[in-house]
């Protein structure tokens, strides 16, 4: 029998809490007596009626512990079977007891509240997430002027200007993505993409960081994947920009290739960088986790990988980070295969 957590209705519990009733009844049987002792019967009489008093009160209160034990525990089957378990006043069984009526309404009305409250949160983040997306569709323009701007009078000046753009306008699609990544499934279409040609794209947009940075990329990527094309180059830029921001001084290069095998396409991001603490793997791809390197490095928001991940997990990619300290570090991206898809 599965155990019930958090619900104990035992009997030593049940009778301590109806000590009361107990109590007065002692007291009246004790009355009664004294009553009949005084009156004239005989002790004989008066032990059977305090035995048949006893009796009938022990019946009583077994039958009222089975049948209380019995209706919680329908309850509590009840509220693990459903997923949402705030409609457990509509869902209680039915109960000829007072209280348990008011307890009922008292639940629904206070089930209502949260449901209200639920109902108000969830349109306040949708006002806010259209507002950022709204936002970020404005401030790319004057992104996108800047660009033209610093293309139009190259020179030493703009080129650094042109840096700077280029992590505002990543920060910018990070703020975008992450306000989209709990409702995914409203802008990604899935379709058979060439990760060479993401993987390309991805360090064309990264192209003046990468040579700033002396970063050497080699892309060996002739598999393809059933994905969304624009959600996986989100991902390939933060990893690319990861690599550049944690790169060692010597050589730094990044190496971005496929492998098929028997679980799927796997596509690969690897450098020789300054590697990740064996303390701090299990951790980078929490929120807001910037470890040691982030802290010793350039300014980092710890925002990166963990919205990889949560974008990967909606897309129903696997994402797997393998790092040394000092060696570098390969992100493992591994896109499952389909039967359905691969005999269209």
């Amino acid at each position: 029998m599965k155990r019930r957590q958090g619900f104990q209705f035992q009997i030593g519990t049940y009778m301590k809490d109806q000590m009361l009733l107990i109590l007065l009844h002692i007291v009246c049987v004790t009355l009664l007596c004294a009553f009949l002792q005084v009156t004239g019967y005989s002790n004989s009489g008066i032990v059977l009626i305090a035995v048949v008093w006893t009796l009938v009160l022990t019946v009583w209160l077994l039958v009222r512990y089975v049948s209380r034990k019995r209706y919680f525990e329908k309850m509590i089957d009840t509220m693990e079977q459903v997923d949402q378990r705030y409609l457990l006043g509509e869902l209680m069984p039915d109960s000829c007891r007072m209280e348990d009526g008011i307890y009922r309404e008292l639940i629904r009305k206070s089930n209502k509240a949260v449901i209200e409250r639920i109902h108000a949160i969830e349109e306040e983040k949708t006002e806010y997430r259209e507002y950022i997306e709204g936002w970020v569709h404005e401030i790319k323009a004057p992104i996108t002027g800047i660009e033209l701007m610093c293309e139009n009078e190259k020179n030493e000046l703009t080129r650094r200007i042109r840096l700077e753009n280029r992590k505002i306008e990543n920060y910018v699609d990070m703020a975008l993505y992450y306000a989209r990544s709990d409702e995914v499934y409203k802008d990604y279409m899935i379709k058979k993409t060439d990760l060479g040609k993401v993987a390309a794209e991805a360090v064309q947009k990264n192209k003046q960081y990468l040579i700033q940075s002396k970063m050497r990329v080699e892309i060996d990527c002739k598999d393809s994947a059933y994905t969304d094309e624009k959600w996986i180059g989100f991902i390939l830029n933060q990893l690319i920009l990861n690599s550049t921001k944690y790169r060692k001084g010597e050589s730094p290069y990044i190496y971005i290739f496929t492998q098929r095998d028997e679980n799927g396409t796997k596509l690969m991001v690897q450098d020789n960088g300054i590697g990740v603490k064996m303390e701090e793997k299990d951790r980078i791809f929490e929120k807001g986790f910037t470890g040691s390197n982030g802290r010793n490095t350039e300014r980092s928001t710890g925002m990166g990988l963990y919205l990889c991940q949560k974008l990967c997990r909606k897309l129903g990619i696997g994402i797997l980070a393998e790092s040394k300290e000092g060696e570098g570090t390969k992100v493992i991206l591994t896109f499952p295969v389909s039967s359905y898809l691969t005999e269209l």
